[in-house]
């Protein structure tokens, strides 16, 4: 069964895969969508992601 929380918590840095040199803050999780908001709050607005558009810190030293 899936975790219903999600790979990654509220509060969690990620970036997503289409910018991944922009650091995004998780806002909330709900019905397996991510709301994320750009770590510098350089905007308002909320980016909206699939789990699978995202990756975490260590994924992305990885893909390096």
């Amino acid at each position: 069964m899936k975790d219903p929380e999600g790979k990654y918590k509220v509060g969690t840095t990620v970036f997503a895969k289409v910018i991944p040199e922009e650091p995004l803050i998780i806002r909330r999780f709900v019905a397996k969508i991510y709301y994320c908001k750009l770590a510098d709050n350089s905007d308002a607005t909320d980016l909206v992601y699939f789990e699978r558009e995202l990756m975490s810190l260590q994924e992305k030293k990885d893909q390096a």
